[in-house]
């Protein structure tokens, strides 16, 4: 019975990191790091109360710290969608784009509504730059202004 804690750490740690693995969230991993060291706290002897405040506060400290700073870098579960992808591409002026009104923009083959970013009209066959999206419309800035 004495071992016990140590075993339920170490199956903590397994099935966490499985879990982890599975899903690729960056969530339970942090919980598995705790599992870690309240593992070796269980290999010192200290007793259960211990060993769940270790594990508790190491968690949370790594989720609170370490996590914002791994999803910035490794970039886990934000991809850029087909829409993003056209931010900062250049596209071709279809339809003449007036203030306070669309116009059409060809970019990649397909056409979008656009406005101007500044509200300045942009005329047909004109290069733009897609500075934006709001919607389905584009708002883009004439390229060579």
């Amino acid at each position: 019975m004495e071992g016990t804690p140590i075993y339920v750490w170490l199956g903590l740690i397994i099935v966490l990191t499985i879990i982890e693995a599975a899903t690729v969230s960056l969530t339970t991993i942090w919980f598995a790091a705790g599992s870690l060291l309240a593992f070796f706290v269980a290999l010192l002897g200290l007793p259960l109360g211990v060993q769940i405040a270790v594990f508790l506060v190491s968690s949370t400290l790594l989720i609170i710290f370490t996590r914002p700073i791994a999803l910035k870098y490794l970039k886990v579960g934000r991809e850029r969608t087909n829409v993003e992808s056209l931010i900062g591409e250049t596209g071709l002026v279809v339809t003449d784009i007036v203030p306070h009104s669309t116009g059409q923009v060809k970019v990649k083959g397909q056409i979008w509504t656009a406005v101007s970013k500044n509200g300045e009209p942009i005329r047909k066959d004109s290069e733009v730059i897609i500075d934006s999206i709001e919607g389905v419309k584009l708002i883009v800035v004439h390229k060579n202004p």
